[in-house]
């Protein structure tokens, strides 16, 4: 360990010199026939090839935005997602717009600007009205993407728990999720990790009456157009509920109730048949085909044809399941989702089989 210390510190000081050595040699004055410094041809050369990147910049930019915004999600499937897009395409405005403007300008004043034979630079001290419009400008268009933004959040966190909401606890482990339905108090019991014991596996207060009818389920299905409150547990680390066709995201705490809401607006049937989703689902298909003639060209079985499905994901690493930690998520027609609720068993059926 000494002989590494010794090395170590022989290296920084061998170090230190050469920089010193390279500092002096930049203090001692220069001849204007030095070939390092640039001359008239170096700063024309470099300042058309700055310009030339700056074409290649926008054409890159506009090629990218043409070719791969089919990338970008479908419509959104809720009711506040619409408002979510369009606040995230305006910033996307917004920074587009500037950043072309400011890139140019960058660009253009290297070039306009460029080092020659006896010019000097102006040394322009400040401009108090310049400065005063960089600086309003953004506090003005900030300010109101910001409240935007917050009248949009709020529009999600801040769910009224009256009888016209249907209130649903989503409950994340390693490596799964679970959901759970209030039977016909329309209120959920009360629940604990400390009270989780064999097929009690949410932690359901058993003495609590209102637990007894709650159904656990592990698929999430929800009716169209009905407002939902979503309380999330976590039974051991951190993990983030992420609804991307909904445009929703919550952090899912150990030992607190995290909450949000929405309201889906597309069925899943009705996200199957948007022209989006039937050419992505075609190009996967096609995707699965080909990999399946590899697969029995090898003896092994090939995939099922691709069926769109909305999924509960989580969003946060939560361990080496992570990527596989996913619910399917069924919104259906009121009628539907009462038929599939009706057929349920309820935990107090579940624990008076153990």
């Amino acid at each position: 360990m000494t002989v590494f210390l010794i090395i170590s510190v022989l290296a920084l000081l061998g170090l230190t010199f050469w920089q010193m050595s390279k500092i002096l040699k930049l203090s001692k004055p220069v001849s204007s026939d030095d070939p390092s410094i640039a001359s008239d041809k170096d700063n024309k050369t470099q300042a058309y090839l700055l310009m030339a990147f700056t074409v290649f910049l926008y054409v890159f930019m506009f090629y990218n935005f043409w070719n791969y915004t089919d990338l970008y999600l479908p419509e959104a499937a809720s009711e506040h997602g619409v408002d979510y897009d369009r606040l995230m395409f305006i910033s996307m405005g917004v920074i587009i717009f500037v950043q072309m403007i400011t890139q140019f300008l960058l660009h253009y004043f290297g070039w306009k600007y460029r080092g020659k034979k006896g010019q000097k630079a102006l040394f322009y001290a400040d401009n108090d009205k310049l400065e005063f419009i960089w600086t309003i400008i953004p506090v003005i268009v900030l300010a109101g993407l910001i409240i935007y933004g917050l009248f949009t959040w709020s529009d999600i966190m801040f769910v009224d728990e009256d009888e016209d909401t249907l209130v649903i606890e989503v409950y994340a482990y390693q490596f799964g999720w679970k959901a759970r339905y209030s039977g016909e108090d329309n209120t959920l019991g009360k629940a604990n990790v400390r009270f989780i014991e064999g097929v009690n596996t949410l932690g359901l207060d058993e003495s609590d009456p209102y637990a007894m009818d709650d159904k656990i389920t592990t698929e999430l299905h929800l009716p169209v157009n009905k407002k939902v409150l979503f309380k999330f547990r976590s039974q051991d680390v951190l993990h983030s509920a992420y609804f991307p066709f909904h445009r929703a995201q919550m952090n899912v705490v150990p030992g607190m109730i995290t909450q949000f809401g929405f309201t889906p607006t597309l069925t899943t049937e009705q996200m199957r048949t948007t022209d989006y989703m039937v050419d992505k689902v075609k190009e996967l298909n096609e995707i699965r085909k080909q990999r399946t003639k590899e697969l029995e060209a090898q003896g092994e079985m090939g995939l099922d044809p691709y069926e769109f499905d909305y999924y509960l994901l989580c969003n946060k690493i939560c361990g080496v399941s992570h990527y596989n930690m996913q619910m399917k998520i069924v919104v259906e027609e009121e009628d539907e989702y009462q038929a599939w609720l009706a057929e349920q068993p309820t935990f107090g059926s579940t624990i008076e089989k153990k």
